[in-house]
């Protein structure tokens, strides 16, 4: 497994951008999937976006799709979530995780982070 630790998240208003980084630690990373999901409060986790361990191949989920965009620098062992024309309704904490196998379902994942708070004033 890696641990994770997100940065990145603040306060934005509707509109503007942000860039969230996920630090893994362990030199396994290369070998992982990554990904971020969100969850906000009352909320189920939700999945947001993944990444193929070489980059090459990424996910998204239906409504962030054009606006957010993933990647990863494996020589830094690091994957970040990009988020632009920011909505209200992506305020959530967004979470990185990693896996063997790219799933949406935040069950298949094996890794997590603590999470960072992400809110979209209007």
């Amino acid at each position: 497994q890696v641990q994770l630790v997100e940065s990145g998240g603040r306060l934005v208003q509707a509109g503007g951008s942000l860039r969230l980084s996920c630090a893994a630690s362990g030199r396994t990373f290369s070998s992982y999937a990554m990904g971020w999901f969100r969850q906000a409060p009352g909320k189920e986790r939700e999945f947001v976006a993944a990444v193929s361990w070489s980059g090459f191949s990424t996910n998204y989920e239906a409504s962030v799709k054009g606006r957010f965009t993933i990647s990863r620098d494996n020589a830094k062992n690091t994957v970040y979530l990009q988020m632009n024309s920011l909505k209200p309704e992506d305020t959530a904490t967004y979470y990185c995780a990693a896996t063997s196998v790219i799933v949406t379902t935040p069950r298949g994942w094996s890794s997590w982070g603590q999470g960072t708070q992400v809110t979209v004033s209007s």
